[in-house]
């Protein structure tokens, strides 16, 4: 089932339940999709790929917003962003432990022949593509140079 589709269950479910701040969230993503749809050159159905970096893109809006209500101590607002970064974060998917990241990392760098830290953007490339989704960016930039810096 795409995202799409799941989506429209779940709001569904949510207004049967009178579930106001779920619901929030989940017509968020909905129109963030429908907003994908109708960019110039978008194709009929989204790809799975646009679909995570969408829901990525709405979590971390989220996640940010929620950072500075807490430093602003706007507790009501901060809680709000928080309830609908849990409801995002049930379509993303599991993220990688530290373990598991240094695992696909070593394993990576192992069949690329990288060595040094001169082979940091050669492993980048690729660690970005094969793990989008389940690690951020910085985790992975860090593990990176970590382990070519051994």
């Amino acid at each position: 089932m795409s995202l799409e589709n799941q989506i429209n269950e779940k709001i569904k479910e949510a207004m049967k339940a009178k579930d106001k701040d779920r619901l929030n969230a989940l017509r968020a993503i909905k129109s963030a999709i429908l907003l994908a749809h109708t960019e110039k050159g978008a194709a009929e159905s989204l790809s799975e790929d646009t679909e995570l970096k969408i829901l990525q893109k709405l979590h971390k809006q989220r996640k940010e917003s929620y950072e500075i209500f807490v430093q602003q101590n706007r507790e009501d607002l901060a809680a709000e962003e928080l309830a609908q970064m849990r409801v995002i974060e049930e379509f993303l998917p599991k993220p990688l432990t530290e373990e598991e990241l240094n695992n696909e990392i070593l394993k990576l760098i192992d069949d690329l022949g990288a060595s040094s830290p001169a082979d940091f953007g050669k492993v980048m490339g690729v660690a970005s593509k094969k793990l989008a989704g389940r690690a951020d960016g910085k985790a992975i930039s860090e593990a990176v140079k970590k382990i070519l810096n051994k």
